[in-house]
């Protein structure tokens, strides 16, 4: 092609191209994509935070969080203990943890009995990250086995250490992030399955991992259905077992083996109905903790829990501490009032106090997270605002705090955590990595072991003191949930 006639054409496709452009610039918007906030329905977080965010209207809110600062935090006495009063800045809520700090005390002393906390988070404890070594941490120092509760299928399964899990295609699932009327209420973990088992067997199979020998007393957790003809088979040694599913109550459990297996496979068979909630392992003694985490999930969804189910599963896991980690998927907003979010998760709390009547309740704030302004990270602007938000609901509702924010370093520690050698954290700014993960655990369990030692010296002074104790319902929290009196 002469060259010529080459550099001809493509100047002509050039100019053709530019006057068009030209010509329908009048007819198209300022901006192909809206700098709301609001616009993200295509970013992976829970259409309940979408909603929440949607239906605000309120932006002139006081921030009550500023209206604190200067005043003392002061506690009522439960159960002829009370911690002492704190900076709102310092703020931890360990007088809001006594019964679960007394249920420490009953398995250290007496050394029986257990604990269980159920651990509710986001991709920050994805795979079990962060929950497994907190978990661990407790574990070594107050016994117990075991994984605790798992479900049926999980989008971490590849990624998690501390068991082996694997399913079958044919599992139908639905998810209170996406689902506002579920088949069937959604269980513990938020999810409720179902085996679409016509044409072969559904079949979910678990193996111990890194810091399980086995998998103690095997249990699984399904519901209420009319069909009759639901049933389970397994493997252990050369013995093929098979078991119905008897689904008469809102809430079952059949017990594969009294003891530990190094793996387990069952299939399920006429189950189709049948809603399924998982598999908890554990041996029964010390302590455990349940890691209920889900990608996108802002923890508002909670709010959507039966109360009648919730209430079977505490009475068969018996829960003392109910641990609430998110964050991750509320900074993304474009915004700093939080009051939204503050009251969505009031909200959520207060749901979880009917659920799990009188079980301590536990927030952890927002870890830090760097976003680039100009040429450099540096922490975003919204993680302080959400962190307040966090701390003030967990004052407002009667529940301890951790914050994490302030524990990392506060301003800037992402950054450090991520360029430190060996890094603690991702490339993206916002996640940890095992070894951050592992610190995270070790900070959050410290900061409830001091809560618990000073637990242990308040509740001595009480009995040498030969206090009279009062048992009254509710001593767990403060009766209407008050945040104490300006003056």
């Amino acid at each position: 092609m002469n060259p010529k006639s080459y550099f001809f054409r493509s100047f002509l496709i050039v100019l053709l191209s530019a006057i068009f452009f030209l010509g329908v610039k009048r007819i198209l918007p300022k901006r192909i994509f809206s700098e709301k906030a609001g616009n993200v329905r295509n970013v992976l977080v829970d259409s309940m935070l979408i909603d929440a965010f949607e239906a605000e209207t309120d932006s002139s809110r006081a921030d009550i969080g500023d209206t604190l600062a200067n005043q003392p935090i002061t506690y009522y006495e439960t159960n002829g203990i009370k911690f002492p009063e704190e900076p709102y800045e310092d703020y931890k809520g360990n007088q809001y943890l006594i019964p679960f700090y007394e249920k420490l005390y009953q398995l250290e002393t007496a050394q029986n009995g257990n604990v269980r906390i159920a651990y509710f988070g986001d991709s920050m404890t994805d795979g079990d990250m962060i929950v497994q070594d907190l978990r661990n941490n407790f574990q070594n120092r107050y016994g117990g086995k075991g994984v605790g509760f798992v479900a049926i299928t999980s989008e971490s399964a590849a990624s998690r250490s501390s068991i082996v899990h694997e399913y079958s295609a044919n599992w139908k699932m639905q998810s209170y992030l996406n689902v506002k009327h579920p088949l069937r209420p959604f269980g513990i973990n938020g999810h409720v399955f179902f085996a679409n088992d016509t044409v072969k067997p559904a079949w979910v199979k678990y193996k111990n991992g890194k810091y399980t020998a086995q998998l103690d007393n095997p249990t699984l957790f399904y519901g209420s259905a009319d069909n009759k003809k639901g049933e389970i088979s397994y493997v252990i040694g050369k013995d093929t077992l098979h078991k119905k599913l008897v689904a008469d109550n809102l809430l079952n459990t059949l017990t594969l083996s009294q003891g530990g297996l190094k793996s387990v496979k069952v299939d399920f068979k006429n189950a189709r109905t049948v809603p399924v909630y998982g598999f908890n392992f554990d041996d029964g003694k010390g302590v455990h903790i349940d890691n209920f985490s889900q990608r996108g999930n802002s923890g508002i969804p909670i709010s959507n829990f039966d109360v009648a189910l919730m209430k079977a599963f505490q009475k068969k896991l018996n829960y003392d501490l109910i641990v609430l980690h998110y964050g991750t998927n509320v900074l993304n907003y474009g915004t700093k009032d939080y009051g939204w979010y503050e009251r969505s998760m009031t909200r959520t709390v207060n749901r979880l106090r009917e659920c799990f009547p009188g079980v301590s309740i536990l927030i952890i704030s927002t870890a830090d997270k760097s976003t680039k302004y100009d040429t450099e990270m540096k922490t975003d602007s919204a993680v302080v605002p959400l962190s307040r938000a966090q701390k003030h609901y967990a004052l407002k509702t009667g529940a301890g705090f951790v914050n994490l924010y302030t524990l990392m370093g506060g301003d800037g520690s992402m950054v450090k955590w991520v360029e430190e050698s060996p890094a603690m954290a991702n490339k993206d700014y916002t996640h940890f990595n095992f070894r951050g993960a592992k610190k995270v655990a070790a900070m959050i369990y410290n900061q409830l072991s001091q809560g618990y030692d000073e637990f242990k010296i308040l509740r001595k002074k009480r009995d040498n003191d030969g206090k009279e104790i009062e048992e009254h319902p509710g001593d767990s929290i403060n009766p209407e949930n008050e945040v104490p009196d300006e003056e």
